[in-house]
């Protein structure tokens, strides 16, 4: 199983190359990201699978980290979270905005970070991983909508409308956390996270928990 999950690249390489970490649960997308990004001339250290994410940021030193948001993309967004480092990050994720939201989310905690679909081609790859290494971010156009389909219709007064309890609640939910796993570390009942949850929903005037964590952190109620 630990060779479905880890692949150890070992190849010789130009010492020059961006070297790069590819994490994906999807082994198909591991492989065609790894064989795009070694055809744009990055040296792949190695893909690997959420589980063994963690492991390879210790026992490795990429210059980017790559992660493909694609289906059971879950696995990998709560570990996002939780890097720490100034490790640039280039994400590839499902047109939808519910990704898009959550992708932008995790990426806005790295120094600088690239957000594409993941049909591009190894092209805008690269010139991603190019922009990454100057320190820029890179958003594609289609992409960018986002960042003004989410905002508020209003500024607000600056003031917070949660209590602290929801503010506990918004935190963990922009970390990732299910309801029930947000009932267990504040040792609450799933059913009062729920009501929680909606009583922040309400409040931010939003239609959805991604939704609603991108409101907060724009009007500066939580940090990512």
């Amino acid at each position: 199983m630990a060779r479905s999950s880890v692949t150890l690249l070992t190849m010789q390489h130009d010492p020059q190359a961006p070297q790069l970490l590819i994490a994906a649960d999807d082994l198909l997308a591991r492989a065609g990201l790894a064989a795009l990004l070694t055809e744009g001339g990055c040296h792949v250290l190695a893909r690997v699978s959420s589980e063994h994410l963690a492991e390879a940021l210790e026992r490795l030193s990429p210059d980017i980290l790559v992660v493909d948001l694609g289906w059971g993309a879950p696995g990998i967004t709560p570990q996002l979270h939780e890097i720490d480092g100034g490790l640039p990050l280039l994400l590839l994720a499902r047109d939808d905005d519910e990704t898009l939201a959550t992708a932008l989310l995790a990426a806005r905690q790295f120094p600088c970070f690239a957000l594409l679909p993941r049909t591009s081609d190894a092209d805008t790859i690269t010139a991603a991983v190019d922009a990454l290494l100057a320190g820029l971010n890179a958003l594609v156009p289609d992409f960018a909508r986002l960042l003004t389909a989410t905002a508020p219709n209003a500024p607000g007064d600056g003031r917070n409308p949660l209590t602290a309890r929801e503010s506990e609640v918004l935190s963990l939910l922009a970390a990732g956390l299910t309801n029930r796993a947000i009932a267990q570390q504040l040792g609450i009942t799933p059913h009062t996270v729920k009501y929680h949850v909606n009583a922040i929903m309400s409040k931010l005037d939003a239609q959805s928990r991604t939704e609603a964590v991108v409101r907060a952190t724009q009007r500066g109620l939580i940090a990512l």
